[in-house]
């Protein structure tokens, strides 16, 4: 890809998620991610409405009128992406890749976080951590890790999600939100996950595109596996092989709701070409809810 149309691609995905930002996610992500606590700000004096719990004893009886702490959110976050790159990511029935889709979701998760004056980071993984952008605030970064994404190049073919979850655990120190971005077609990750959400708080983003869950009566069809470049021939006019396969489908989401749910972790199943916004902002709220 020319560097003049990456520039071009990155204008339009930013054109596109810092609308949504501003119009939608900038209030619903700061309800659902908190800072770290509370601290000390100021003293005031006492006004009608204020709680006992909150008055500065000592304030008070120097000036021998009431007087009460003020305290703010330590709002400061680091937000990781955790972002699959591997080649299964190259596939796409429905007017965009998975691998479009997650570089879209990445940015509207940035800018919502740069609204916020928390800081972004990213690492790129596939069978193996391919590379690590450490947190940083401010729009030049972001766009950044966008131009990384559209044109990122990884060496490894498949995935491995244990590899890049102990990677987070063992190299990011401070408790952080971590977004794990990926269509999670990969070997057991259960173990990596439980202690990555542990150490920082774990949200999981699964793409997935609708010929991923049925298939079509289109015929007699070559398949090929992109992580593996395993060819199959499938005849998608018996009504067992489908029905097989959807059955397949289900069992893979059935395990993976499972498997967050036992981790404590929240996600989010989004399809490619089917929109977002409503998927975000309910998982937004029901996290909201629960703080």
């Amino acid at each position: 890809m020319e560097t003049n149309d990456i520039l071009k691609k990155v204008r339009k995905i930013e054109l596109k998620t810092r609308g949504l930002t501003n119009q939608v996610f900038s209030g619903e992500y700061h309800s659902a991610f908190k800072g770290r606590g509370m601290t000390f700000s100021e003293v005031r004096e006492y006004q009608p409405g204020d709680e006992v719990r909150t008055i500065d004893w000592n304030v008070t009886a120097r000036f021998n009128h009431p007087y009460v702490k003020v305290f703010q959110e330590e709002r400061e976050l680091s937000i990781i992406l955790l972002v699959d790159v591997s080649k299964s990511g190259t596939f796409g029935t429905q007017a965009q890749l998975k691998q479009e889709l997650i570089t879209e979701l990445s940015a509207v998760i940035s800018f919502s976080a740069m609204l916020n004056n928390d800081k972004v980071g990213v690492l790129f993984f596939s069978d193996k951590v391919e590379k690590f952008i450490p947190p940083k605030k401010g729009k030049k970064h972001i766009l950044r890790m966008i131009s990384e994404s559209l044109q990122f190049k990884a060496t490894g073919a498949g995935t491995n999600l244990a590899v890049a979850l102990e990677y987070c655990t063992n190299a990011i120190k401070n408790r952080s939100i971590v977004f794990l971005i990926s269509d999670f077609m990969c070997p057991q990750f259960d173990k990596a996950l439980k202690i990555a959400n542990q150490r920082h708080d774990v949200v999981a983003l699964h793409i997935f595109d609708r010929r991923e869950l049925e298939l079509p009566n289109i015929g007699l069809v070559q398949l090929i596996d992109s992580e593996t470049n395993e060819l199959l021939w499938v005849d998608t006019a018996d009504a067992n092989v489908r029905k097989q396969y959807e059955q397949a489908s289900k069992i893979h989401q059935l395990s993976l709701n499972d498997l967050f749910k036992k981790s404590g972790v929240d996600v989010a199943h989004i399809a490619t070409g089917a929109g977002y916004i409503k998927i975000l902002s309910a998982l937004f709220r029901k996290r909201e809810k629960r703080l």
